[in-house]
C-alpha cells in the first residue's frame, strides 16, 4: 500500500536532520535572533532579488498560523479578505481567519484561480453600494500558488492581479505553502523574483516542501508595523527560533528547495499519465505535485485497495473526486508500484 494522502506525511530532508543534529548542543539566542536565522534571511532575500532595505523575512511555525497572522496584521477591524470560493482560507482553515475578526469574502474561481477582472468588478460594485458603511470592506486579496487544485497563476495573471490591487490600494498576499512545487513545475513562468516584485507579501512553505515544520514570510519592508509582536500574539512564534532558521538556511543552500520539489512534480506527472492511460478522468489539469481524479464507484473501490488518498468533493453526477499528492521524498519505485497495480 502506497500513501499519497498529502505532501507532509514524512519527516524532514536528511540534510536538515543532519544540520539539526550537528548543531543540537549549541546555545543560541531565541525568537529568531540567532545567526542561522540571519543567514537564512540573507539567502532568501537574495533569491528574491531584494536587499535588506527593501524586504524582510519572518519565520513562523506553520501554514494556518501564517495565513491567520498575515491577514490579521494587514487588515483593519472593519476589513475582510477577498479569496476564491475554493481558496484554502475559505475552506480548510477551520475558521482561523474569522476567529481573528475578519470575514473571508469569496469570489467564484476558474480552475481554482481568481481573475483580476472579477476582483475589479467586486470592489467596484462594493464602492458603488450606498450601504457600504454597513458592510465588510474588501481590504486585501489572498491567492495561493499553486491553488487548491494544483493549478498555477501565470506571470501575466499575476501581473494583472497586482495591477488591480494597486489600483484599489489594497495588498496582495500569496499563500506559498506548496510554493516549491509551483516554482519547480515546468509549466510555470513565475519566479521568486516575480513574486517579490508583484506581491506585497508571500510566504515560502517549508512544512510541505522538505522541512520538518515552518514557513518563511517575505514582505516589503515595514509593510506590517510590529509584525514580530503580532506573530507572538497569534501563537506563531517559536522560542527556539534557530530550528526554523537552520531549516531554511539548509533549503536555500545549493538550490535544495527547488531540486527536491522538482522530483515530486516529475513523479506526479508519471502518476497522472498512468491514470489517464487506464481510463480514469483527470478532474483538474494540475502541473504540480497534486493529482485530482474523478472516480466512479467501481474505480473508487479498486483504488482504495492500492493507495491512500484525500477525498476532495463530489461531482454533480455523484462521482468522488480524490487527491493524490507526491512529495519531495516520493521515490520512482513507489510510483512504479502504483502504475503496475493500476
Amino acid at each position: 500500500m502506497q500513501h499519497f494522502d498529502c505532501d507532509y506525511m514524512e519527516g524532514a530532508h536528511p540534510k536538515i536532520l543532519e544540520a539539526l543534529v550537528r548543531t543540537n548542543l549549541e546555545k543560541s539566542v531565541g525568537y529568531g535572533a540567532d545567526e542561522y536565522c540571519a543567514s537564512a534571511r540573507a539567502k532568501i532575500l537574495a533569491a528574491c532579488g531584494l536587499t535588506s532595505d527593501e524586504g524582510e523575512v519572518h519565520f513562523l511555525v506553520g501554514g494556518t498560523q501564517t495565513n491567520a497572522t498575515v491577514i490579521a496584521g494587514l487588515l483593519r477591524p472593519y476589513e475582510g479578505v477577498i479569496a476564491a470560493t475554493t481558496g484554502h482560507v475559505a475552506l480548510h482553515e477551520a475558521g482561523a481567519i474569522e476567529a481573528s475578526g475578519h470575514k473571508v469574502l469569496t469570489i467564484p474561481a476558474v480552475e481554482g484561480k481568481l481573475s483580476a477582472a472579477a476582483i475589479d468588478e467586486y470592489i467596484k460594485a462594493f464602492r458603488a453600494d450606498e450601504a457600504w458603511d454597513h458592510m465588510v470592506w474588501p481590504g486585501m486579496v489572498y491567492i495561493s500558488q499553486p491553488t487548491e487544485y494544483g493549478t498555477l497563476y501565470t506571470l501575466a495573471e499575476l501581473e494583472a492581479l497586482s495591477a488591480v490591487c494597486r489600483k484599489w490600494e489594497i495588498p496582495l498576499f500569496v499563500d506559498g505553502a506548496r510554493l516549491g512545487y509551483a516554482l519547480a513545475s515546468p509549466a510555470t513562468d513565475v519566479t521568486l523574483r516575480d513574486l517579490a516584485r508583484l506581491c506585497d507579501v508571500f510566504y515560502i512553505g517549508g512544512t510541505k516542501c522538505g522541512a520538518m515544520f515552518g514557513e518563511a514570510v517575505v514582505m516589503h519592508k515595514g509593510l506590517i508595523p510590529h509584525f514580530f509582536t503580532i506573530i507572538k500574539q497569534q501563537g506563531a512564534l517559536l522560542a527556539k527560533g534557530r530550528m526554523l532558521g537552520l531549516q531554511f538556511d539548509t533549503l536555500f543552500t545549493d538550490d535544495l528547495y527547488i531540486n527536491i520539489a522538482r522530483e515530486a512534480v516529475v513523479q506526479a506527472a508519471r502518476l497522472r499519465e498512468a491514470f489517464r492511460a487506464k481510463g480514469y478522468e483527470i478532474y483538474a489539469e494540475s502541473p504540480t505535485n497534486q493529482l485530482f481524479v474523478a472516480l466512479t464507484a467501481e474505480q473508487e473501490a479498486h483504488l482504495r485497495t492500492l493507495v491512500t488518498f484525500s477525498e476532495w468533493e463530489r461531482t454533480a453526477d455523484g462521482r468522488l473526486v480524490v487527491r493524490l499528492a507526491t512529495s519531495w521524498v516520493t521515490r520512482t519505485e513507489d510510483v512504479d508500484e502504483v502504475i503496475e497495480a493500476l
